[in-house]
């Protein structure tokens, strides 16, 4: 299982590789949120073990937080796995294009991020963590997408019995 450091860098590294900017703070939580999400859509296991907690934006990793520059994570991070570096690659060519508030509001759709806002104003901070059955119930909603193909995941079963 990777780290969410290792997961953020390779997030950071790939979209300043796809856009030729740093990604900014609040975009990069997102995807990290989502590469959670596509990963137990895909593989039905979370990509890394630590947690994200429901702030007003959206889902946010307090460790993340605290080692993010626009450069990138500012502690040792590691090479991730064959499967993150893959989910990682087709969550940011997906999301990339999409403003940071845009990705905030369509956060703020998901069932896992909306649990952990419950009893707080909509401008309170929020510190409690998403929880992983709620993140499994949001993937089930997802169409995962392969950006090396341009095509969604059941668009393949379409051309598997084509060829059949």
């Amino acid at each position: 299982m990777d780290r969410i450091v290792d997961v953020a860098q390779q997030i950071i590294i790939q979209y300043k590789k796809l856009t030729g900017e740093n990604i900014d703070e609040m975009k990069l939580h997102k995807l990290l949120y989502f590469c959670q999400r596509e990963t137990y859509a895909i593989l039905g296991r979370p990509l890394f073990n630590e947690k994200m907690q429901g702030w007003k934006y959206g889902p946010v990793s307090p460790i993340v937080r605290s080692y993010f520059t626009p450069e990138g994570m500012n502690c040792k991070t590691r090479q991730v796995s064959n499967e993150a570096a893959y989910i990682i690659n087709n969550i940011v060519h997906q999301y990339a294009p999409i403003a940071a508030w845009r990705l905030s509001q369509i956060s703020h759709e998901e069932k896992s991020w909306l649990k952990s806002r419950e009893g707080l104003a909509k401008d309170e901070p929020g510190d409690r963590e998403l929880l992983e059955q709620l993140i499994m119930e949001d993937a089930q909603k997802v169409r995962p997408y392969d950006s090396l193909y341009d095509m969604y995941y059941d668009e393949f079963d379409d051309i598997e019995s084509v060829a059949e």
